[in-house]
C-alpha cells in the first residue's frame, strides 16, 4: 500500500472521530425536545435524502445482498444507536464510554473468526495501552464507575453490534460506490428506527423546528454525523481495514472531554491527559505489523 493511499486513510478515520466525539454536544442540545429515537430517525433520513440528491441512482442489489445491507441497517445504525442511548438510562455514562470502547478488540476477534482480517499480536497489545487510556479519559479524575447489569448489558451489546456492523461493512462494500453503500445502509436505518419511534409513542415535535438551533444541530448530525462521515469511515475500511480503521474509536472519549471543555467548560483533569497519550500510544501500537487493508 502507498503511503500516501495509508496517510489518507488516516486522515478520514481522524476526522470521523473528531465529529462523532463531537455529536454528542448537538445530541444534548436536542434532547431537550425530542426523544433518542426521534433524534436517531430523523438524522437517518436527512442523511439518506442529501445522498439521493449527491449520487440519485439505484443499487442494484440480489436478495442476499439486501438481506446484509439490512443487517448492517441495524447493527450500525438503530440497534447500536438505541442500546447506547437507552443504556445512559440505566448505567453511568462512563461504564458506557468503557463498554463501547471495547469495540475494536470485538471487531477484531469476529473478523479473525469469519476470515476477513487475522488478528495480530500488535493489536492485543495496542488494545490493552489504548484501553487503559479509555478508562483514565472517562473517569477523567473521578474513578467513579458503577455496575449496574442492565445498562452494562446494552452498552455491551451497542459494542457487539459495531462489531457485527464492521465485518458485514468489509465484506459487502468492497468493489461499491462508498456513496450508494452508506445510502443503503442509512435506509435500512430508518426503517428499522420507525418501529422505535413508535413503540415510544411520543408526538414529534415541530415547534422547535423553527429555530435555528434546533436545524443546525439536525443537519450537523445527519449530513455531517451521519451522511459524510459514514462514507469516509467506510473509505477508510477500503483502504486500511476493519481492524487498523476501527483502532481509531479509541480516540472517541479524549475527543468528547475536549469538546466539552470548549463548548460546556467541563473540566480536565491530569489523569485525563495521561489517559490521551495512552490512547495513541495504543493506537500507534496497533498500527505496527503487516497491513491488513485492501485498496479497490
Amino acid at each position: 500500500m502507498k503511503d500516501r493511499q495509508r496517510l489518507t486513510g488516516c486522515l478520514f478515520a481522524i476526522f470521523t472521530i473528531i465529529v462523532w466525539g463531537s455529536t454528542f454536544i448537538s445530541s444534548k442540545k436536542l434532547l431537550a425536545a425530542y426523544t433518542p429515537s426521534q433524534i436517531m430517525l430523523t438524522r437517518f433520513l436527512l442523511a439518506y435524502c442529501a445522498l439521493w440528491l449527491l449520487r440519485p441512482r439505484r443499487l442494484a442489489l440480489t436478495r442476499r445482498q439486501e438481506a446484509i445491507f439490512a443487517a448492517l441497517g441495524l447493527t450500525g445504525c438503530s440497534i447500536y444507536f438505541y442500546t447506547e442511548n437507552t443504556a445512559l438510562t440505566y448505567t453511568l455514562a462512563s461504564n458506557v464510554s468503557i463498554i463501547v470502547a471495547a469495540a475494536p478488540i470485538f471487531t477484531a476477534i469476529a473478523a479473525h473468526f469469519t476470515g476477513v482480517e487475522r488478528f495480530r499480536r500488535s493489536t492485543l497489545w495496542g488494545f490493552l495501552i489504548a484501553f487503559t487510556g479509555v478508562v483514565l479519559v472517562v473517569c477523567n479524575g473521578t474513578f467513579v464507575l458503577k455496575l449496574n447489569p442492565r445498562g452494562d448489558l446494552l452498552a455491551l451489546c451497542a459494542a457487539a453490534c459495531w462489531a457485527v456492523y464492521s465485518v458485514l461493512l468489509r465484506r459487502i462494500g468492497q468493489g461499491l460506490d462508498p456513496v450508494l453503500v452508506t445510502r443503503r445502509t442509512l435506509f435500512w436505518g430508518a426503517v428499522t428506527a420507525l418501529p422505535l419511534v413508535a413503540l415510544e409513542g411520543v408526538p414529534f415535535p415541530t415547534a422547535p423546528l423553527l429555530t435555528p438551533v434546533a436545524v443546525g444541530n439536525f443537519l450537523f448530525l445527519g449530513l455531517i454525523g451521519s451522511g459524510l462521515c459514514y462514507i469516509l469511515w467506510n473509505r477508510a475500511f477500503q483502504i486500511l481495514g476493519v481492524v487498523t480503521t476501527n483502532n481509531f474509536i479509541y480516540l472517541n472519549p479524549f475527543i468528547t472531554i475536549v469538546t466539552a471543555r470548549i463548548f460546556l467548560h467541563e473540566p480536565i483533569s491530569p489523569l485525563a491527559v495521561l489517559g490521551a497519550v495512552l490512547i495513541t500510544a495504543g493506537v500507534v501500537a496497533a498500527q505496527r505489523g503487516p497491513g491488513a487493508a485492501v485498496e479497490a
